[in-house]
């Protein structure tokens, strides 16, 4: 009888190295009093001469305000990444995490210009949206888009208009239209 082995895979590269990095981030501000999270994992405003600045512009997505908003984060992520990343493509996946952090970014230094943006929540919309195209046939749109849309977006308006809190649902709602638009333009493709 032939024994199995059992390993370890790395089977989502990039929701896993986003995992890992976003940890890693946080440990990093721990260890820097928050430096490394006000210097390199949060976007604002700031000088376009700042190369630092585009590292924020994408590094955002890293930082965390702590280990509750982390692990909110991160825990959805790992759930819903990974499938997509087997449907899309790893290459593809990053992609649209890129896409989704560089908007974010740019309309968080627009629009909100006096306020930092950080943390992943951005680029967990984008994939619930993503995830809720699933099935897709062509001609056709599907009931879960449309009802996790409906849900989602009354959920983030109504933490605009009534919850006073340190949520960023302007960028939530701007990560679930990229995750939209992305499922449709790869769908495209």
């Amino acid at each position: 009888m032939k024994r199995r082995t059992l390993r370890l895979q790395y089977n989502a590269p990039v929701t896993l190295s986003l995992f890992f990095l976003s940890l890693a981030a946080l440990v990093l501000d721990a260890l820097t009093g928050g430096w490394t999270t006000t210097h390199l994992f949060c976007v604002y405003r700031s000088s376009l001469a700042d190369p630092l600045f585009y590292v924020r512009l994408f590094g955002h997505v890293l930082g965390h305000a702590g280990w509750e908003h982390f692990l909110n984060n991160m825990l959805l992520f790992l759930v819903i990444g990974p499938p997509l990343e087997e449907k899309y493509g790893s290459r593809t996946l990053l992609g649209g995490i890129l896409m989704t952090a560089a908007i974010s970014g740019v309309l968080q230094c627009l629009f909100f210009p006096g306020s930092a943006l950080l943390g992943a929540s951005g680029i967990v919309f984008m994939l619930i949206m993503l995830s809720s195209l699933a099935g897709m046939r062509s001609g056709t749109i599907p009931l879960t888009l449309i009802l996790v849309a409906a849900l989602y977006l009354g959920q983030q308006v109504y933490g605009m208009l009534f919850v006073q809190d340190q949520v960023a649902n302007f960028m939530h709602i701007v990560g679930g239209i990229c995750g939209t638009a992305f499922g449709f333009t790869v769908r495209r493709r």
